[in-house]
């Protein structure tokens, strides 16, 4: 199966005709995939025979909108429905916590899996960002989400009008740094997504992101208050904080996620892999219920109805109006630019589930990056710690219980294409790392 950078048809946006949105959303199928999801597993489906092994754990998760899918099946009563009425969907402070809260455990008081970024399966599976560098075995078991983050910069730079060249930030960077003045970009957790995504954008416009900034780790609900403050430039976060920016007019954003890598895969339900050996029951019905809520959250009807479940003081605590129009693929950018019905909203299950299903060549990307940025070494066997850690096996077990039609069989989307023309090719990952010109890697 390949993957094309254009945009699928069922995802596209003509606002200058007279098709409404909800009729492209119900190309999508999601309505027919939701209904043989319930039909396939009616209330109660484990109380007949075995059900899963324990009644619930704990699922950490961060104040951003793609943990929605974890919110809706508690709010929903999705974990309820397929034997888990026990799950606890746990507020982390930030990804440092969780990945804390991870090593912990759900035994120890802390959590056996959650919203993480895509690359932290790597990370703790080998280590690199555990204490003491002690691995955490751990599986990547979905996509939750493609797209929906941003790169926002501060109103000191709004003459400049960025957007997804930052090569104008570079003078501006030279001649600040030139006056004595430290020069921040902020991130959410080293070699996670919103690292590599700031990390790809600055370095396509020639600013190396170790020499010309310095790159600082800050938890997404803290970055608006710290870029009020004017310590940072710019900086790498998921919504609803670049809207909330906007909101506040403290900065603008340069460019979605979304327009630097089109459908790129965010963040995922990870688990310990303990967890998932000792509970497969328990981790299909986990599955499951996830699966059903990303269907929901797929459709734009109920994207307001979203917006104000997880706005609630007990999941964000956040404004609705913070939430629910980029979640609509209507951006303000905050510096006179703004599009409506576009293309770039947050995608949680795709035609067959194929944005929640977890491809391997995805992964493929992930490593390599941060081989790119000196995360791992450059002789790490890439193929051995993806199949490792990548469940994409239970994925398609789920699938196939809920009765999903044309979900995903392979293991890879196919070649890749960035907005630079950039190109990776998940079977010669060494030949993308050699093409690109500023990296820490010979």
């Amino acid at each position: 199966m390949t993957h094309s950078s254009k945009t699928p048809a069922r995802t596209a946006v003509a606002p200058q005709t007279g098709t409404s949105r909800r009729d492209f959303l119900n190309l999508s199928g999601t309505a027919a995939l939701l209904a043989a999801a319930k039909t396939a597993l009616p209330s109660g489906a484990f109380a007949q025979g075995a059900g899963p092994e324990v009644k619930g754990t704990r699922l950490g998760y961060i104040a951003l909108t793609d943990a929605s899918p974890l919110i809706i099946a508690k709010e929903k009563g999705l974990f309820a429905k397929h034997g888990l009425p026990d799950m606890d969907i746990a507020k982390q402070a930030s990804w440092g916590a969780t990945r804390d809260n991870m090593a912990l455990g759900f035994k120890n008081s802390g959590i056996d899996g959650g919203h993480i970024l895509r690359p932290k399966t790597h990370l703790y599976s080998t280590g690199k960002v555990m204490q003491n560098g002690q691995p955490l075995p751990m599986y990547t078991l979905l996509n939750l989400n493609e797209d929906g983050q941003a790169i926002s910069v501060s109103n000191e730079y709004k003459d400049l009008n960025v957007q997804k060249d930052a090569s104008p930030l570079k003078q501006a960077f030279e001649r600040k740094k030139a006056a004595g003045k430290e020069l921040t970009a902020a991130m959410t957790f080293p070699g996670g997504t919103h690292d590599l995504w700031i990390r790809y954008w600055l370095a396509a416009g020639g600013i190396d992101p170790d020499t010309d900034i310095k790159v600082i780790v800050v938890p997404p609900p803290q970055m608006v208050a710290n870029m009020k403050v004017g310590t940072m430039d710019c900086f790498c976060v998921g919504e609803p904080w670049n809207e909330q920016l906007v909101n506040q007019n403290i900065g603008y954003s340069a460019l979605t996620t979304g327009e630097l890598w089109f459908r790129h895969p965010e963040k995922i339900l990870g688990m310990r892999a303990d967890f998932v050996d000792a509970n497969p029951k328990a981790t299909q019905a986990i599955l499951m219920a996830v699966m059903e809520a990303q269907i929901w959250a797929d459709k734009m009807e109920n994207r307001q109805e979203l917006a104000e479940i997880v706005g609630k003081r007990q999941w964000f605590n956040v404004p609705t109006g913070d939430i629910n129009k980029r979640l609509l693929g209507d951006i303000n950018y905050g510096n006179g630019r703004e599009a409506k019905g576009t293309n770039l909203y947050m995608k949680f299950w795709g035609e067959g589930g194929s944005t929640s299903y977890p491809w391997k060549s995805l992964d493929t990307w992930f490593v390599t990056e941060n081989i790119r940025w000196g995360k791992f070494e450059p002789t790490i066997d890439i193929k051995a710690l993806v199949d490792k850690t990548n469940r994409a096996d239970l994925w398609r077990e789920a699938a196939k219980t809920l009765g999903v039609a044309g979900a995903p069989t392979a293991d890879s989307r196919g070649v890749e294409t960035f907005f630079d023309g950039m190109k990776f090719d998940p079977a010669a990952p060494l030949d993308y790392l050699k093409a690109l010109k500023i990296k820490r890697v010979a």
